[in-house]
């Protein structure tokens, strides 16, 4: 069995929410919350969209999201679509008649922003559409893109504005006895999107697609969405995840998957475990750990690796962890594999052999796995 699991004191109380598909994927009620991103090439650049969508898809994302922007866009998400080994969710902004297109294309799921799909007549022939495809739709509230009315009420983005146009279009949705949907409060902001999604928690039982709007770069949009994110995820409030980077979309999965692995909620590859480094290493700590995160994208089983410089905290860490390696002197250090001292290995060849050492633990954990289904 791998060491890891999740105990009892780190349990993650989940909100309870209903359960839609999207797609062949179960979002809500005790599905795995399930990651996605977006593509960012030209939805009508047919072959660019797909590679991307694939690229997603092998890195872990359950969901894709593709923009259609226009006619030409959804004549293009058919063949995405068909050719698409996940679930695509059609992102529809202005124009009503892309959501109706988009549902005959055969999108999965219906992304509309109540702040400028049109009036409530528009909005009854989306629902009409994404029933007749068996098409499920995400409400779609964003602070930067609030409807009128609402920020003449309130004067400004807020988390009760943001609330109350979410509600309005729920109503919307059951008024026309659609109930296949999912809802998201974003802003940029991470105190004005976290209260506002606590706020729609505790006024739907609709399941909540989590995201920090326009995050940021790589780094600083990694930190506030693990912030945001994170803190929502802990308090047991997110269905499904988009963490949104001015970044390759393969980078946003990576960085959903990290964030829901460190908080028990799923796990998926190989979760490294190592120190900063200091005076004390007996080895490069960062080149290493850099190499073996290349060098073990392949792997898809969950399981845990630590690689620690120094004596200090590593024999500690690796009786934590599946396979670990602690520096040591002499230029070799020491192996440990089910969290126990099993042999030493020089530091020169170190690297290829831990990527030994993780397939064959990954290979049995998934004997194991099968032999018990």
């Amino acid at each position: 069995m791998s060491l890891n699991h999740v105990r009892p004191w780190r349990d993650i109380y989940r909100r309870k929410s209903r359960q839609i598909m999207v797609g062949n994927v179960p979002v809500g009620g005790d599905a795995p919350i399930a990651v996605q991103t977006m593509t960012n090439t030209l939805t009508t650049d047919v072959a660019a969209t797909v590679a991307q969508v694939q690229a997603a898809a092998e890195a872990g994302a359950d969901i894709v999201r593709v923009s259609v922007p226009d006619e030409a866009s959804s004549k293009a998400l058919k063949e995405i679509v068909r050719e698409s080994p996940v679930p695509i969710v059609a992102d529809i902004h202005f124009h009503y008649r892309r959501g109706i297109e988009a549902a005959e294309a055969g999108a999965a799921c219906l992304r509309i922003n109540p702040g400028n799909i049109g009036d409530e007549s528009r909005v009854k022939e989306v629902i009409q559409a994404a029933r007749d495809h068996n098409c499920s739709i995400r409400i779609g509230v964003n602070a930067g893109s609030l409807e009128k009315h609402l920020l003449e009420k309130y004067g400004e983005p807020c988390p009760e504005a943001m609330v109350e146009s979410g509600l309005e279009h729920i109503r919307i949705l059951q008024d026309n006895d659609f109930h296949e949907f999912k809802i998201s409060v974003k802003a940029s902001d991470v105190f004005l999107s976290a209260a506002a999604y606590q706020g729609i928690a505790e006024a739907t039982d609709a399941p909540i697609h989590l995201g920090i709007t326009e995050a940021g770069g790589l780094v600083s949009g990694t930190i506030k969405s693990a912030i945001g994110l994170g803190n929502l995820l802990w308090m047991g409030i997110g269905d499904t995840i988009r963490v949104s980077l001015s970044a390759d979309p393969v980078e946003e999965v990576k960085v959903g998957f990290e964030i829901l692995k460190s908080l028990g909620l799923r796990h998926r590859g190989v979760n490294i475990i190592s120190c900063p480094s200091c005076a004390r290493q007996g080895f490069d700590v960062i080149k290493t750990v850099e190499a073996l995160e290349h060098r073990l994208e392949h792997i898809k089983t969950p399981m845990s690796l630590s690689i620690i410089g120094c004596v200090v905290n590593g024999p500690g860490e690796a009786l934590m962890t599946d396979v670990g390696f602690t520096g040591g002197g002499a230029g070799s250090g020491m192996v440990y594999l089910a969290g126990k001292a099993s042999h030493k290995m020089s530091n020169d060849q170190m690297i290829d052999h831990i990527v030994e050492q993780v397939e064959q633990k990954a290979a049995e954990l998934d004997a194991a796995a099968e032999a018990a289904e």
